[in-house]
């Protein structure tokens, strides 16, 4: 009497006439490729949850950054017209009576004979 590969579970052989051990081997490598493709996926949303975060954290940190720039542009332009207007007003900036200007260039020219430039 001769099989055709086929018997009941509880037989030897299994439909391709590999016995059961071969089966059993195969159910768990694949119970353990499911348990493994399960962690892989629940690494993936872990990092995906971890990364949204960041890009939050990210974004509000940019936001505030912005904002700290617009307030210190409009400090520049504040003082830079707190300056404009306080300019012509300075006596420091404007030469005093008897007090000679030089331009950056003028110490290399002979007219520093005066008596303030004499040993």
């Amino acid at each position: 009497f001769k099989t055709l590969g086929w018997q009941c579970r509880d037989g030897l052989l299994g439909p391709s006439g590999k016995d059961s051990s071969d089966e059993v081997k195969k159910a768990s490598r694949r119970e353990k490729n499911r348990i493994a493709a399960q962690k892989s996926r629940q690494r993936q949303t872990l990092k995906a949850d971890t990364l949204h975060l960041e890009s939050e954290s990210l974004e509000k940190e940019n936001a505030a950054l912005r904002k700290e720039i617009k307030r210190l542009k409009d400090e520049v332009k504040y003082f830079t017209t707190v300056l404009s207007s306080h300019e012509p007003l300075c006596s420091i900036l404007s030469p005093q009576p008897g007090e000679l200007v030089y331009s950056p260039h003028s110490f290399h020219q002979p007219h520093i004979n005066s008596p303030r430039f004499q040993h």
